[in-house]
């Protein structure tokens, strides 16, 4: 009996009859019933097959991963253990269907996996299929209303379209995920794959992607208006999961000169993926600067506002560059166009450690009529900073309740922290208070606004409050950046570990953190780590100090967060008998 698998359940053939054969389990790596099916079969036509390093385990287990666990997948990818390695056999993955064709002497129908997946394809009728071809394009899964979109036309409406992805799930060739509360359409890979090839062969392809591409710029005005509510999570949710798509998008349109959708998409991704910790659409607008700058393009500043951003990745002189540009190039007016870049270069300014400069650009953007409730907010922050603690707490007089009238999660949640900020040296009890209500708004919008409080809230916390939830304020901030990718940043929270650890007198550890740890964009951040290390010198002497701070500078990241969790940790069980 000869299995035809096409998806999580997929098809099966016998005497005309079909049924459904689920795909094998690859969840649980090289013990899933996938990885033992490759094994069994390799075994029968390679006897010497054996995994014997962990390359191989691993090259094993993603062929299974990649081919979705269905078993004519895997048993074609393991008959060619006969002549090849699994790594080989991984590494031309993306040509499957001229890969896994079975043995020359046994091409019967289904010994191919092009001929199964033909099967399948050609029981479905016309429209089914064109549907199928056309949600190729998509990366990650789709909804019903991008489907509408892409692979709707005038003659499907959205309720003929959910018409035809119903049929598609039961037969099989699309999976409807419900988890989320809203239904979420995506096929396996080896379906996508074949279903793009049958899109190309009928030269459909290019119209398709542009329209899926110009889809997701269009995009850009309900995603911001979702962001600047009361529903903000849900922006990041929607970016967290059409991250691939919107990848995709501007690809296509980077890569076929749609200038227009390309800048669109670079803008208003970027911006939600540096408040939702995902750099990697910053280069989207680093990429096209050359390109928007050539025409002028009516985007070119908050391109450049946007790819100031990489000084998050520790990029400091590029990221001032960029900012120059971007207020060479900006509006003279008060309008959002204008606003928008100017604003992020607010922030930018104090994430580098220049609070003067923002402090600058604060009041004349304040004075151009611009986006002024965030900007207010920059502008205190800013002022605490640089050291003029009484003109930021004046330029407080009124921003939460400011910040309230948005109804906006980020803007309350950075004013909140501009105010403590500003307080936190003459009413720290008032500015915790203040800190910690930011961060509770913080983690239903941005964990970004969270992590930046770190530094002065484990001051206060240490302070004035609980230095255990100090520990849990930095540790998070810790893990947050580092996840990210945000390896500068990632020093503002250790800066603060440092200073903590050094008032608990954990003087080596506090060295060890320290040396990494200093930095221009800690050193703004946490400008009490300039008065721990003195401490630290004083207490360890200059020799000891060096040594250890040597050792921590030389740290990789990884080994640097690693150890930074275990100290928390003693750190954390030395204090709770205590508490």
């Amino acid at each position: 009996m000869r299995v035809v698998a096409t998806s999580r359940e997929g098809l099966g053939v016998a005497q005309e009859q079909v049924w459904p054969v689920p795909s094998l389990d690859i969840g649980a790596g090289i013990d899933s019933a996938a990885v033992s099916l490759f094994v069994e079969r390799a075994h029968g036509i390679a006897p010497g097959f054996a995994m014997v390093n962990g390359d191989e385990v691993a090259a094993v287990t993603e062929i299974c991963q990649r081919l979705d666990g269905i078993p004519l997948a895997i048993e074609l990818a393991a008959s060619r253990m006969a002549s090849m390695t699994a790594s080989e056999v991984r590494d031309r993955l993306d040509q499957r269907f001229r890969l896994l064709v079975g043995s020359r002497r046994g091409l019967e129908r289904h010994h191919t996996l092009r001929h199964a997946m033909a099967w399948s394809y050609d029981l479905l009728d016309d429209t089914e299929k064109t549907v199928l071809d056309r949600c190729s394009v998509f990366a990650g899964g789709f909804d019903l209303h991008s489907a509408c979109a892409v692979a709707g036309s005038d003659d499907l409406d959205e309720y003929a379209t959910l018409e035809v992805l119903d049929a598609l799930v039961r037969k099989s060739l699309l999976i409807a995920d419900r988890s989320s509360g809203r239904t979420r359409f995506s096929m396996l890979e080896t379906i996508r794959q074949f279903a793009e090839e049958q899109l190309v062969a009928q030269g459909e392809a290019s119209e398709v992607r542009a329209a899926h591409s110009r889809y997701f710029a269009g995009r850009e005005a309900d995603v911001l208006a979702l962001w600047d509510s009361p529903r903000q999570r849900e922006a990041y949710t929607w970016f967290s999961t059409e991250l691939a798509n919107l990848r995709a998008a501007f690809r296509w349109a980077a890569d076929h000169d749609d200038l227009e959708a390309a800048a669109t998409i670079a803008t208003y991704a970027p911006f939600l993926g540096g408040l939702f910790h995902s750099s990697e659409p910053i280069a989207w607008a680093e990429e096209l600067i050359e390109r928007a700058r050539a025409v002028s393009h009516p985007r070119l500043a908050f391109l450049y506002a946007i790819a100031s951003l990489c000084c998050m990745a520790g990029r400091i002189e590029e990221a001032v560059g960029y900012a120059e540009a971007a207020q060479s190039v900006s509006g003279s007016g008060g309008d959002e166009a204008a606003s928008r870049p100017l604003g992020l270069l607010c922030f930018m300014y104090l994430a580098i450690g220049q609070p003067e400069r923002s402090v600058e650009l604060c009041r004349a953007q304040l004075a151009r009529g611009g986006d002024t409730d965030r900007i207010r907010a920059a502008l205190v922050l800013a002022l605490a900073a640089s050291g003029a603690g009484e003109e930021a707490r004046a330029a407080a007089n009124g921003l939460i309740e400011a910040a309230e009238a948005t109804r906006n999660p980020f803007v309350l949640a950075v004013a909140l922290n501009a105010y403590g900020m500003a307080f936190g040296d003459v009413d720290p009890v008032r500015a915790l208070a203040a800190l910690r209500r930011g961060r509770v708004i913080a983690q239903g919008s941005t964990r970004l606004t969270e992590s930046l409080m770190a530094g002065m809230v484990c001051r206060l916390e240490a302070e004035h409050g609980d230095a255990l939830a100090a520990f849990d304020y930095v540790a998070l901030a810790i893990r947050t950046f580092h996840d990210a990718g945000h390896t500068a940043m990632m020093r503002t929270p250790l800066a603060a570990l440092a200073v903590l650890f050094d008032r608990l007198g954990r003087y080596e550890p506090a060295a060890t953190i320290a040396g990494f740890a200093l930095h221009p964009i800690a050193a703004a951040a946490v400008p009490e780590i300039t008065t721990a290390i003195t401490h630290l010198r004083d207490v360890l002497g200059d020799q000891t100090y060096e040594s250890l701070a040597r050792k921590g500078e030389t740290m990789t990241t990884a080994a640097m967060v690693t150890y930074a969790y275990d100290q928390i940790d003693q750190a954390r069980t030395e204090l709770e008998p205590s508490s």
